[in-house]
């Protein structure tokens, strides 16, 4: 018995002499008479009462019942004026575009200042009180300082109805590894976004710039969201990969971090015309989280092959506003486009006997158009795996590209150069070859489907500022009206 006892003892965490480490920072004397133990219990108070300010109050608790209510943070980050270096990093939040109340950073002061004020604090309670409450703060401000520049203030899941693309957010295990960090400036450091756009972006947020057709105001906002944006974790780098920028109504093919092919593409349009400003909305208005059915969504996935000479299986909502209204003004429409009608999966004959003014004629029918010259997916489509059925895609309607507003699709993404993007996702060689002379036939074309040797990651993004290859910074309209809702969030959290 008495060996299990002294095994227990022994494995035991051995206790910090905590009224000793504090007297050690702050030569103030009345830190000497703190004992463990009823520090502990002070400290289990302070944290009920505290509870409610707590962002991860679980988290927070649990981590504290494990090392024995110590402030174990303070223990660790008083030597070496570490926490004076906390605190400045706290108050430069506004760099990023973020409000340093968000991580409580007045409040860090004013007790860092107590801490060391010896005159403030007269007796062991007011000591430990004081200790207990710099210690949660800590806590808190360290945890959410380091998740919104890791991870960015606001999940764009949680805020925009057609966002697709996976984005990390923070979870127990990385919280508690920012808990458990010892160099406090190393880490704070190496947590700093270091991309050349979003150092760009800082620095003109830092200068106040004002952009041509905006305020200082204006451009300040827009500058707040796209750092927020640039602050998600929602692309895994690869070799290659395909980017649309929706706003910029471009597309490049990346390898090895640069532009390797860029063209211009067609998005989906707008509910309305184009946004010039980061304007302010009604918070009753509904629509702002609901995108026009036609707008290109945010989207990640990888490209997993091509179809040349597509068939266009045309959409339910693009058979009833439109295709079967023209038919019904139209009784040669349908053969002039090369498109078929079928009922119950079975083809329609004679389509002049359907009477196309009926409501749900869109509904009823489905509708399909044969590969050539006028369909309107072009040559070639590149599929990819998504919940909004979207695609690249060739288009016979290549005047749309010589127009500076591009939102003109119902949807997809029309490419400019859709011959030299497979030639970039393919390289060449006889699959390259083969589609080449596909999309050249003419006389017969016939639907061919070809995986890619090598699925390519894609992703269609939505940055309204960002810097191009040159280092400038480049400013786009906001076309779907997503600042605006991104801006307005970080005002509701006190960005």
């Amino acid at each position: 018995m008495v060996l299990l006892v002294i095994g227990l003892q022994a494995c035991r965490k051995s206790r910090s002499e905590i009224g000793k480490e504090l007297f050690k920072e702050t030569r103030n004397s009345v830190f000497k008479k703190i004992e463990n133990d009823a520090f502990a219990e002070v400290f289990k108070q302070v944290l009920q009462e505290q509870r409610s300010s707590l962002k991860n109050p679980k988290l927070i608790s649990a981590f504290y019942e494990k090392n024995e209510y110590e402030p174990a943070l303070l223990l660790k980050y008083l030597p070496e004026d570490q926490m004076k270096v906390f605190s400045e990093y706290l108050n430069q939040s506004a760099e990023h575009g973020l409000d340093s109340k968000l991580f409580q950073a007045a409040e860090v002061d004013s007790l860092l200042k107590k801490i060391y004020d010896k005159k403030a604090i007269k007796t062991v309670e007011e000591a430990s009180r004081y200790v207990a409450l710099l210690e949660l703060r800590t806590a808190n401000s360290l945890i959410n300082y380091s998740n919104a520049l890791q991870y960015g203030l606001i999940s764009p899941r949680r805020i925009y109805a057609q966002y697709y693309t996976e984005t990390a957010r923070p979870d127990s295990t990385s919280m508690n590894g920012v808990l458990a960090t010892k160099g406090l400036k190393v880490y704070l450091d190496s947590i700093q976004p270091k991309g050349a756009s979003y150092v760009a972006l800082q620095k003109a947020l830092k200068e106040g710039i004002t952009t041509p057709g905006m305020s200082k105001e204006q451009t300040q906002r827009v500058l707040q969201v796209n750092l927020e944006r640039l602050r998600w974790k929602n692309r895994k780098e690869a070799g290659k990969m395909v980017v649309v920028n929706i706003p910029d109504f471009h597309l490049d093919v990346i390898e090895g971090g640069k532009s390797v092919l860029g063209m211009k593409v067609c998005v989906g349009e707008a509910r309305e015309a184009n946004v010039n400003e980061l304007r302010e909305y009604d918070e009753s208005d509904l629509k702002k989280d609901r995108p026009f059915s036609r707008e290109t969504p945010q989207l990640g996935s990888v490209i997993h092959s091509v179809q040349v000479n597509p068939i266009w299986n045309i959409p339910q909502s693009i058979a009833t506003n439109e295709i079967s209204k023209y038919a019904a003004a139209d009784r040669y429409y349908l053969a002039n486009n090369n498109i078929d009608v079928y009922k119950d999966g079975e083809l329609v004959q004679d389509t002049e006997l359907i009477d196309w003014t009926a409501a749900d004629a869109g509904k009823v029918y489905k509708f399909k158009q044969r590969p050539g010259d006028d369909n309107s997916l072009g040559k070639i489509k590149f599929l990819f795996d998504n919940q909004s059925s979207v695609y690249l895609h060739d288009t016979p309607a290549k005047a749309a590209f010589n127009q500076s507003m591009r939102a003109v699709s119902h949807g997809c993404v029309r490419v400019e150069k859709p011959l030299e993007l497979a030639r970039a996702l393919f390289g060449e060689g006889s699959k390259f070859e083969f589609i080449k002379k596909q999309m050249e036939n003419k006389d017969n074309p016939e639907a061919k489907d070809l995986a890619l040797p090598k699925k390519v990651p894609v992703y269609l993004t939505y940055y309204t500022c960002w810097t191009d290859a040159n280092g400038t910074l480049q400013f786009r309209k906001d076309i779907y009206g997503q600042d605006v809702v991104l801006y307005s969030y970080l005002q509701k959290m006190g960005a």
